[in-house]
């Protein structure tokens, strides 16, 4: 599956999360949904990765946090298409964050559970 592979980015895989949740927290509340295990994974995956986003480069246990956050990242997907929660922008936020990660064809591959359009014109070709 075509993808995108950049190296390593914890600081904008922190700032991917945090709109992670926001986009989740809003999305919940518009429509007056109960996702308590969804707000609680996109939280903990936020909240791991928050502390990097402020710094330009990677902290030199990158490798063992980048391996925490895609495990919450798989959970998170999990949980999103338990909740039956999916959406364009929510699939993109996934796909990057993956990238981010150094993941991106895991990425490209599990944004499309999250909802990814798979003829987005953001997605690799």
């Amino acid at each position: 599956m075509a993808h995108f592979q950049i190296p390593l980015d914890l600081p904008h895989a922190g700032r991917i999360a945090d709109r992670i949740l926001v986009l989740l927290e809003r999305h919940t509340e518009e429509m007056g949904m109960e996702a308590e295990a969804v707000l609680g994974v996109a939280a903990r995956l936020s909240n791991l990765l928050f502390r990097y986003s402020v710094n330009d480069d990677n902290p030199p246990e990158a490798a063992k946090v980048r391996d925490e956050a895609a495990i919450l990242g798989r959970e998170l997907v999990d949980a999103v298409e338990a909740a039956q929660i999916s959406g364009d922008r929510l699939g993109q936020l996934v796909r990057n964050l993956f990238e981010c990660l150094e993941l991106g064809e895991e990425g490209a591959r599990i944004s499309l559970r999250a909802g990814e359009n798979p003829n987005s014109l953001q997605r690799p070709t």
